[in-house]
């Protein structure tokens, strides 16, 4: 009877001598060290604000001190009263709103349909046009100043809310013809031939099912028009050189037209900026909630 054959000793197992052993702590140290990069990269963004906020709170005397204060330690609301009742913050409050929503209003109807175009349909002319768009992308718009005013003036809308509107609309236009492009085009079309079959119409498809996958491109195209149109200063400048008719920015480059005797009130000009950012951080805290379920109800359709 022979004897079965021995199996194979195994090796001895050390530890650390594992393949996944040694990358473990490598790992570890560089999530560690992301994190930290990422801490400190945050935290240099978020200062400038901080500090714009605390040298609100802070008077202006205190401010000019050789010793700053990272603390309103000394705050005092008498920076936004002051900054509120010493001019035309209301006016421009209003002006701003009106220019802000016409703008984003007719920006996402002109760039949805164009876009919408340019992705769905192949007609003559489809490549120029696309090129069109990046070519008045690569315009300074500081060369198109003089032609703008005069525009303007030629068909009295300066200092109006009509005439900055549509200068808004022609500048922001072909970006968000771009970013809804790529929104569009990432929803296969087969999804509305389907729909089709079933027995909508090609109206009833594309509104019930492209339109709400569409939702997030939307939104995030509503949010850049929104900055843009809220934040523009050399545009409003040109289009708007009567003083009854000014948006925030120029309401803002008031406070630095201080005498020289008198000086700048840095504690009012932070008090008047967090005023102006204040409607667009609460604008994005709200639509940044929308985005995010926009964007999950849409992969959960698609």
């Amino acid at each position: 009877m022979s004897a079965a054959p021995l199996a194979p000793a195994r090796p001895a197992v050390t530890s650390g001598t594992t393949p996944a052993g040694p990358r473990r702590p490598r790992v570890r140290a560089g999530r560690v060290a992301g994190n930290v990069v990422a801490v400190v990269v945050a935290l240099c963004w978020v200062f400038p604000v901080y500090w714009m906020i605390n040298s609100s709170f802070t008077p202006d005397a205190r401010l000019g001190a050789r010793t700053p204060s990272f603390f309103p330690t000394h705050g005092t609301t008498a920076n936004y009263r002051d900054a509120v009742d010493g001019s035309g913050f209301w006016s421009a409050l209003q002006m701003s709103l009106a220019i802000t929503l016409v703008t984003v209003v007719a920006v996402l109807a002109f760039a949805f349909l164009a876009a919408l175009a340019i992705s769905r349909f192949r007609f003559r002319g489809r490549r120029s046009f696309v090129v069109a768009v990046l070519f008045i992308q690569m315009l300074p718009a500081e060369g198109l100043f003089i032609a703008q005013y005069k525009m303007l003036s030629a068909a009295d809308l300066l200092n109006s809310v009509v005439g900055v509107s549509v200068l808004y609309t022609a500048a922001i236009v072909p970006f968000t013809v771009w970013m809804l492009r790529g929104f569009v085009a990432g929803i296969p079309a087969e999804l509305e031939e389907a729909a089709m079959v079933d027995g909508l119409s090609r109206t009833g498809a594309f509104l019930r099912i492209t339109f709400p996958l569409l939702a997030p491109g939307l939104v995030a195209s509503g949010v850049y028009a929104f900055l843009q149109a809220w934040n523009e200063f050399t545009v409003a400048l040109v289009a708007l050189p009567a003083e009854g008719s000014q948006t925030l920015p120029l309401w803002l480059r008031g406070f630095l037209n201080a005498s020289v005797n008198e000086g700048v009130n840095w504690a009012q000009v932070m008090a008047a900026s967090t005023l102006i950012a204040l409607p667009v951080m609460i604008f994005f805290l709200l639509v940044q909630n929308r985005m995010t379920g926009g964007l999950v109800s849409g992969a959960v359709k698609g």
